[in-house]
């Protein structure tokens, strides 16, 4: 009798969006990065555009580096197109890429030439995987920090800017508790760290909930692919352009899906009253 070997499904898949561009769909979550407008679009208008990263690196005037946190890095769609802005920049930069697993970066890399959006790159990105640290421009050191994100946070300065971007809380929902968002925001209260902003794909009225009681300051994004809004909080009340306020607030009490992640568990439903009230009495929602 002849044994025929049992293959593994592929974890990850090359997919076309409405778009045209090319992206990558993880089999075992479900889920397409970027499924809006492809990697560079999302990228630009959501994590550098939006926070004004060009016009905050002008205007930089502490001798350390603007340090930017790449929550999520993987295949790389929201670092390279920063790598892309930073060219003409001179100010000093580090980027720190968390991930639990290189498996779809190296995916990606291996398919350069379908996704279009590493050309030029290839060699950074293997430095990355081969030492965990890469210099892609002269002025820009690239970090990589594997592992457990809640156990990393310490391994690396504080942030001025946090590009939020793993899989959906349905699929991982530690990446989004309130915790996980309370030891982020306690590293930019840190000594000498810089006001920071922070910005994410969702719109989920349950995710600012969360962010808010994690000590963030919260506000409307901009517009994204399908989406008409995201979310961007911040360490300061002032960096914020369209704050939520108390019209929010209404529809908090409301909802059916606003109360707070917690214990990494994705469990959707009301606001409790305790939550409410806390959440009212946040400086943020001060008359």
């Amino acid at each position: 009798m002849t044994t025929v070997p049992c293959e593994h499904p592929p974890e990850f898949e090359i997919v076309t969006l409405k778009s045209g561009e090319r992206s990558i769909r993880s089999v075992l979550h479900g889920e397409t990065m970027h499924v809006g407008t492809g990697p560079r679009s999302e990228a630009l208008a959501l994590h550098i555009d939006q926070p004004q990263i060009l016009r905050r690196l002008r205007e930089w005037d502490s001798t350390a580096p603007f340090v930017i946190w790449d929550v999520g890095l993987g295949p790389a769609g929201n670092a390279l197109t920063l790598l892309e802005a930073l060219r003409g920049a001179e100010c000093p930069v580090q980027i720190h890429s968390f991930e639990i697993s290189t498996a779809i970066l190296t995916f990606a890399l291996q398919h350069a030439p379908e996704l279009g959006y590493l050309a030029g790159w290839e060699d950074a990105v293997g430095e990355l995987l081969r030492c965990g640290v890469a210099t892609p421009l002269p002025h820009v050191r690239w970090h990589l920090h594997l592992g457990d994100f809640r156990e990393s946070t310490l391994l690396a300065p504080p942030p001025a800017s946090i590009f939020h971007d793993p899989y959906s809380p349905a699929k991982n929902p530690e990446m989004w508790s309130q915790e996980t968002f309370r030891r982020m925001r306690a590293r930019t209260d840190e000594a000498g760290a810089p006001p920071c902003l922070l910005t994410n794909y969702t719109r989920s009225t349950a995710i600012r909930v969360t962010l808010a009681l994690a000590g963030w300051f919260v506000g409307t994004g901009v517009p994204t692919g399908e989406k008409t809004e995201t979310t961007i909080a911040a360490s300061r009340m002032e960096l914020l352009e369209q704050p939520l306020g108390h019209d929010w607030l209404k529809r908090v009490r409301g909802s059916t899906n606003a109360a707070p992640f917690r214990d990494d568990l994705y469990a959707p439903g009301p606001i409790t009253a305790a939550d409410l009230k806390a959440l009212e009495s946040l400086p943020q929602f001060e008359d």
